[in-house]
């Protein structure tokens, strides 16, 4: 983790997507299961993961593109040194604020979209404490005048509260405090919804889409303060006893299943003007409910709920131009893809093209990993489709990517695909998975194998240090060769040859029957054979097997089974 920002600049921003989207990724599931409002479909923690996911994919291209195209700022040896050229926060900050309208998805996630919008608007002129407090009140009023019947007991709710509580706090205090005191204010009104919404009272549980936005404000006292905060409880107590029957002032009916309010969820991107959406506004309002339209500038996202699909879509073509149109129809069944596909397939990522080609040679699908771009979980949506197989078992192979991994299973389980993920760390111990996938088993016999396969393999990298750290081996200087063994730093060398043959003694020393490596795109092919002969010549009885076609980046990995 980096030291704490004094002015929320750009790269706060770029921190607080990546802290953001890990937060959600933890946290998805257990708020899509408490996610009973306004539409009980279980996604409320997956639409706000790929609305900030798409925020942070916004905000790396805008690094990218000033040469600084590296992780993020709290990824190791790897990440963005000081001095390095970076953009402004203006250029971040909008960034973040247009990749979430261009991804937002669900209600909550268009909600969430315009929340960072509306932070936008002020952090561009200045990121001090000042600033971030007048962003959280100019996000809750944009937010609020986004929805066509605000509720109470919601996100907007629990936004309010935040910004509140942040404006509260004496002049001159700073950023942390700022921060803190939002996420404390926005956890303190989420506790109440239950009582302020009699839908989630009687399920007994918290808004789900406020309980997504005090995660983002956590991420947002990590960012400022290097610390996360305490653990927010997703339900009450007790359920609440039920309402009198008649809904509080500005609430919409409670509904307690999906086929209780309209039957499609439609979402589209639109390019219209102001006084066009205005009048759009108008129309969708009498076609159906949970209508919110966020954005400006001429690109607007539009969410609502109808039972006439083809009539909300038709408004949207009248106003302007409507493009990445999705149409969910709430009952629907999950049905299996219409042509008869392969009984099972895998599906693994890989962080070069050559080690791409062997694992699809071995009947895998392959999803290359580029230098400082992960791929996101629409790559892997696409990738388990492209598999065209009614089970895949797909394999991350890396740590920071397992969130990624689940989400887009999650949503290729919506096309009627059985998907497992294996919790892979490194392309080592997918390797290892692969060679014993065995499609004639069964699915479970099969993930299971796959899965102890991963587990008895010990991955190391080797990298090369961008700049004087500190590590867990002592500090290294720019130029020096780190080993990392099963993600952190044991050696530090001078040369790749020396570096990894340490490693290797220390990894096998542990014992071991077979060693992978596999060289980066830069390395000569003499390293694996030099490494292939040392490992004959000091440890008997253990096999060598070497691949290339790692990124760039990263001069060798190692596995030892």
């Amino acid at each position: 983790m980096p030291q704490p920002p004094d002015v929320f600049d750009a790269v706060a921003v770029r921190t607080w997507c990546s802290l953001t989207l890990e937060a959600l990724g933890r946290e998805r599931a257990a708020i899509d299961a408490i996610n009973v409002y306004p539409v009980p479909d279980g996604d409320t923690g997956t639409n706000l993961f790929l609305t900030v996911e798409s925020a942070r994919a916004a905000v790396e291209a805008v690094f990218a593109t000033h040469g600084t195209d590296a992780a993020a700022p709290d990824a190791g040896p790897g990440s963005m040194g000081p001095g390095a050229p970076g953009p402004g926060a203006a250029d971040a900050v909008r960034a973040m604020a247009h990749g979430a309208l261009i991804g937002a998805r669900g209600n909550s996630g268009t909600i969430l979209a315009q929340l960072l919008r509306g932070m936008a608007a002020v952090l561009a002129d200045g990121g001090d404490a000042d600033h971030l407090s007048r962003a959280l009140a100019h996000a809750a009023t944009a937010a609020r005048r986004a929805v066509a019947h605000p509720v109470e007991g919601t996100i907007l709710t629990v936004a309010t509260a935040a910004a509140r509580a942040a404006g509260a706090l004496a002049a001159g205090s700073g950023l942390a405090a700022v921060a803190r005191a939002a996420h404390a204010g926005a956890a303190e009104a989420l506790a109440e919804t239950p009582g302020r919404l009699p839908v989630l009272g009687r399920a007994g549980v918290v808004d789900a889409g406020g309980q997504g936005l005090v995660t983002v404000l956590g991420a947002l006292v990590e960012t400022v303060t290097g610390q996360a905060p305490a653990h927010v409880p997703r339900q009450v107590p007790q359920p609440l006893p039920p309402a009198d029957g008649s809904p509080a002032a500005g609430e919409c009916e409670d509904r307690a299943a999906p086929g209780d309010g309209p039957a499609f969820e439609v979402i589209y991107l639109l390019e219209a003007e102001e006084a066009a959406v205005d009048l759009l506004r108008q129309r969708l309002d009498a076609l159906g409910d949970s209508l919110v339209v966020v954005g400006g500038d001429g690109l607007w996202n539009v969410h609502v709920h109808v039972d006439d699909a083809g009539a909300a879509v038709e408004a949207g073509v009248e106003a302007g131009r409507p493009h990445r149109i999705r149409i969910t129809h709430f009952g629907a069944a999950r049905t299996a893809p219409p042509t008869e596909p392969a009984p099972r397939s895998v599906v693994l990522i890989v962080p070069g093209e050559g080690l791409g080609g062997l694992c699809e040679e071995a009947g895998a699908v392959t999803v290359l990993a580029r230098p400082g771009r992960p791929p996101a979980s629409g790559e892997l949506v696409e990738a388990v489709r492209r598999a065209h197989a009614r089970e895949v078992v797909l394999l991350p192979n890396d740590a920071g990517l397992r969130h990624v991994a689940a989400v887009a299973a999650e949503r290729a389980r919506d096309d009627g695909i059985r998907v497992a993920v294996v919790p892979t760390r490194a392309v080592v111990q997918g390797i290892a998975a692969l060679a014993v996938h065995e499609p004639g088993r069964s699915f479970d016999e099969d993930v299971v194998a796959m899965t102890a396969a991963a587990g008895a393999t010990r991955y190391a990298e080797l990298a090369v240090a961008e700049r004087q750290s500190w590590t867990t081996a002592g500090i290294c200087q720019a130029g020096d060769i780190l080993g990392l063994i099963d993600g952190d730093v044991a050696v530090i060398g001078a040369d790749v040859p020396g570096t990894a043959r340490t490693v290797l003694d220390r990894m096998l020393a542990a014992g071991g029957e077979l060693v992978t490596l596999v060289l980066g795109e830069d390395v000569p092919d003499t390293l694996g054979d030099t490494l292939e002969a040392y490992v004959r010549e000091r440890h008997l009885a253990v096999d060598t097997t070497v691949y290339r076609g790692g990124h760039p980046g990263t001069p060798l990995l190692i596995g030892v089974e």
